[in-house]
């Protein structure tokens, strides 16, 4: 039988399709944009379901409607479409490391089910999973089922574990829908300032992974004029494609996959996806490869740079609670903080505005909240970048920390902070006039 042949006798709507679920299959669909919405939405028509779970992450549409004892959702970082269902209790939250949640599946789910949206097939019957690869490739071995969602908006991309054979699909639909795009954020003064701070710590030839979010994403608009810098990521940003068109990006200086830019998903504009397609200079990467630390470790010059929630005095990051509420999750944060550590000339930079709710609330605080979580642990804290300046906290003792954080605290707050650590027997009386700016 051709591939084609093959394909079309594969082929089914998107409600026949589901039915290739069982009772007590694990459904597991990829980050968002990879999310297959059609098939998704077919889920609760589906009557033979029952003690199924769903895991997701970072995902693009709403939590399904449909009884938490026919399928319960597995939220493997909260988002805006399931941090609802998690206040609700109709979302569970599986906590992890990015990089391990592909060993963590395998551990936790006995009868999978792999259901993502995909590029259309080769002529050697190969789909790619395009935007998405993350820990959907390290997956599709051992899977019981494999249902794709064709579309031809997807990237064909390239990479490792990046694509699925016509051979391993057990049933396939098309849906050929604009795959979720995410507009660049908006950028304040602050995001700016924080972008030049940190945008001043990147040299020529280094290497970088950016997070997500405004202040990460603000770093790339001051490096235009950088030269050879590469790219070792797990989210791909938008602004990459800025990077390379002034030519500020070449990948030249990279000791592991030379020449090109690697990541583990994307999630961007239509612009950064036409960039993707068929670019050999992007190379995806599954999250255990990307965000396993011995592998970071390799990556000589790299500077990683994520956002956090608030740091207290130890350099300890929360990066996922607000008010003691979870709002997000790990992510990859803790996998470059620790990797970065090993890294030849590695720098690892988190930044954060220094205040809340139109500057009323300190982010630098004493002791981490009740209710809050460690994300970046204070061994693993390497240098924090607020508005006003830098605090690097990699070889500084604890009074030396706290000073140092302090001075780059709003400055409203400097000497509340200043009384709080002599209270707490981290800074001496003495201190007080020279770090609290009196």
């Amino acid at each position: 039988m051709s591939y084609q042949a093959e394909y079309q006798a594969k082929r089914l709507t998107a409600e026949d399709a589901v039915r290739f679920i069982q009772p007590g299959d694990d459904i597991i669909v990829p980050v968002a944009p990879g999310e297959p919405p059609a098939l998704l939405n077919a889920l609760p028509s589906h009557s033979g379901l029952s003690g199924n779970r769903l895991f997701r992450m970072l995902t693009a549409y709403p939590i399904l409607d449909v009884e938490t004892e026919r399928v319960k959702e597995v939220s493997l970082f909260l988002s805006r479409q399931d941090r609802p269902g998690f206040f609700e209790g109709r979302v569970e939250l599986l906590p992890n490391h990015f990089s391990d949640i592909p060993s963590v599946l395998q551990q936790v789910s006995q009868k999978r089910v792999i259901m993502t949206a995909v590029s259309p097939m080769d002529e050697n019957g190969y789909f790619s999973l395009g935007t998405s690869l993350s820990y959907i490739g390290p997956l599709l071995e051992g899977a019981k089922t494999i249902i794709l969602e064709v579309n031809e908006n997807m990237p064909r991309t390239f990479g490792e574990q990046n694509r699925i054979h016509i051979s391993q699909v057990s049933v396939l639909i098309e849906n050929h829908f604009p795959i979720p795009t995410v507009a660049n954020p908006t950028l304040g003064e602050k995001d700016y300032q924080i972008g030049r701070t940190i945008a001043d710590l990147i040299r020529n030839g280094d290497n970088l992974q950016i997070g997500i979010g405004a202040m990460p994403n603000a770093v790339m608009e001051f490096l235009a004029d950088h030269r050879d810098l590469g790219v070792y990521t797990e989210m791909l940003p938008d602004k990459i494609v800025d990077l390379y068109e002034s030519g500020a990006i070449t990948n030249s200086n990279k000791s592991m996959y030379k020449g090109k830019t690697t990541a583990t998903f994307a999630f961007g504009t239509k612009r950064l996806y036409d960039f993707m397609h068929e670019n050999k200079d992007i190379y995806m990467l599954p999250c255990s490869v990307s965000n396993h630390i011995c592998n970071i470790a390799q990556i000589d010059h790299l500077v990683s740079v994520n956002a956090t929630v608030e740091v207290d005095f130890l350099g300890q990051c929360n990066s996922e609670t607000i008010n003691g509420k979870y709002y997000s999750s790990s992510g990859g944060q803790a996998d470059f903080a620790k990797g970065v550590r090993l890294s030849k000339h590695g720098r690892g930079i988190i930044c954060l505005y220094s205040t809340a709710k139109d500057d009323t609330i300190s982010k630098i605080v004493p002791t981490l909240p009740k209710g809050a979580v460690v994300t970046t642990s204070k061994n693993d804290v390497d240098t924090i970048v607020t508005e006003y300046g830098k605090a690097e906290l990699k070889g500084k003792t604890i009074k030396e920390r706290t000073e140092a954080l302090i001075r780059i605290a709003h400055p409203k707050f400097r000497d509340e902070l200043t009384f709080e650590a002599i209270q707490m027997g981290l800074l001496q009386q003495k201190n007080f006039f020279t770090v609290g700016g009196r």
